[in-house]
């Protein structure tokens, strides 16, 4: 079973990597303490939505790329297709069903 914070460290390692910059420099541009940033990146640590959005700001990539990342890889791992468009007939429907499940 994926772990959530295993997956965002990794889609955040592979967009520093990517970019060619240093645990450090990321860590200074978003302020936050080199060795937390690494915690997260090795899925360690649970980030906070305030820290992603700090880290994420810091790689100049908006935060729901790297959720959408991030969504995309656990989808696989768990052998779902998601569709880019909604499903016809999942409107109604589907909001009646998300509906009972918020009132759980």
């Amino acid at each position: 079973m994926p772990v959530l914070r295993h997956e965002i460290g990794d889609v955040l390692r592979d967009v520093r990597q990517r970019q060619g910059r240093t645990l450090r420099e990321v860590s200074h541009d978003a302020r936050v303490s080199l060795g937390y940033l690494s915690e997260v990146e090795r899925g360690q640590k649970e980030a906070s939505s305030e820290l992603l959005a700090s880290i994420c700001g810091a790689l100049d990539v908006p935060l729901s790329f790297m959720l959408r990342e991030v969504s995309d890889r656990l989808a696989e791992q768990e052998g779902v297709v998601i569709p880019d468009t909604v499903p016809e007939g999942m409107g109604e429907a589907g909001a009646a069903e998300l509906g009972s499940l918020a009132g759980r």
